[in-house]
């Protein structure tokens, strides 16, 4: 026979003031299970009514009994740890912001090279720099474009005085 985990009364009541004061709505979900499977619901019922499978039912509830209610409702995802974090990369572009003050035009690729050597690896695109470069408030400047054959001022001047010929009105 399955053993069964047992939640308590005074557990349930616990689950339920951590539920109101929550905002993520993964741990709520989770909370949900408990509350659930406290109440003596099979695991086909809460799966129904969650969407998660039964067997991650059980490994919630399992998880549950042996962390306890604080390490459950912890947020578990506490984002991309294997990057610079904001300061950091902050402190990597004074370096670049300095140039550009000066008048000297910057490169996306010498800001890569700059931020591979300080991550110790490779990044695959330019796409990840001109995140970083945005979130830092940087944006891209560049003179207005003008074509080859572009016509000089005074054309476009005197071609604006001249007028439309006169339509002939409509007879019916």
């Amino acid at each position: 026979m399955v053993k069964r985990h047992y939640i308590s009364e005074e557990e349930v009541v616990e689950i339920k003031k951590v539920q109101k004061g929550n905002k993520d709505k993964t741990i709520d979900k989770w909370l949900e299970v408990l509350v659930l499977h406290a109440a003596g619901e099979k695991r086909s019922e809460i799966s129904s009514k969650t969407g998660f499978s039964k067997q991650y039912i059980t490994d919630l509830v399992s998880e549950y009994k042996s962390v306890g209610l604080k390490e459950y409702s912890a947020k578990q995802y506490k984002g991309n740890n294997r990057n610079l974090s904001f300061s950091e990369e902050e402190t990597l572009l004074e370096i670049f912001k300095k140039q550009a003050e000066k008048g000297q035009v910057i490169e996306v690729s010498t800001i890569k090279k700059a931020y591979e050597e300080k991550l110790g690896r490779e990044i695959k695109s330019k796409g990840h720099i001109y995140y970083i470069l945005d979130k830092h408030g940087w944006r891209k400047v560049m003179p207005r474009s003008k074509h080859p054959n572009k016509a000089n001022n005074e054309e476009i001047e005197s071609s604006k005085k001249l007028t439309l010929r006169q339509r002939k009105p409509l007879t019916r």
